[in-house]
């Protein structure tokens, strides 16, 4: 099983880049995730056909499990995360891949917001969102053990749910096509 985790937060190697990899790692603890740290590909994604963004797309179109994590800005997930979105295919673009919404904040205010905001977007791009969003403290996800938790209860699921390397090449395609 291939796992990546998509970083929304601007700030490159963020909180939510280790939440986003702990969780990765929680649920398929045997594989290391590939990490893109969206803010390091800045202003190439603002536009279409950067090398560098198409290989990205083609690593989350290719993968098996992504974790999708952003910190919380004006309520919702950010911008920079959009962007990458946008680099997808409405309805085909992450087909065949597992999503799991990860959004991190100051306090429960939004804590509805992984699965009010960013899962449907996912599932719009094609992806399966079969597990719960996750909503974190951005202070104390490292001790507070909610990810462990999660990870634990939902770790059965992501095995199960697995798909073949098949679909991966299928879906690579119309990822490179649409970039």
């Amino acid at each position: 099983m291939t796992v990546t985790v998509v970083v929304g937060n601007p700030k490159p190697a963020s909180r939510t880049l280790a939440a986003g990899t702990l969780v990765a790692r929680g649920l398929r603890p045997d594989v290391e995730p590939t990490v893109l740290d969206l803010a390091t590909y800045g202003p190439a994604l603002l536009s279409w056909g950067d090398p560098a963004v198409a290989r990205a797309v083609r690593t989350v179109a290719e993968s098996e499990l992504v974790v999708f994590a952003s910190p919380t800005f004006k309520a919702t997930y950010t911008g920079l995360l959009k962007l990458f979105l946008e680099q997808f295919d409405g309805g085909t673009g992450l087909a065949g891949v597992l999503a799991v919404p990860v959004m991190l904040g100051a306090g429960p205010a939004h804590a509805l917001a992984p699965d009010l905001l960013l899962k449907p977007v996912l599932v719009e791009l094609g992806a399966t969102a079969a597990l719960p969003g996750l909503y974190l403290a951005d202070r104390t996800f490292a001790e507070d053990g909610v990810i462990g938790a999660y990870a634990d209860r939902w770790r059965p699921v992501v095995r199960a749910l697995g798909r073949s390397g098949a679909d991966s090449s299928v879906n690579a395609s119309k990822a490179v096509e649409h970039a």
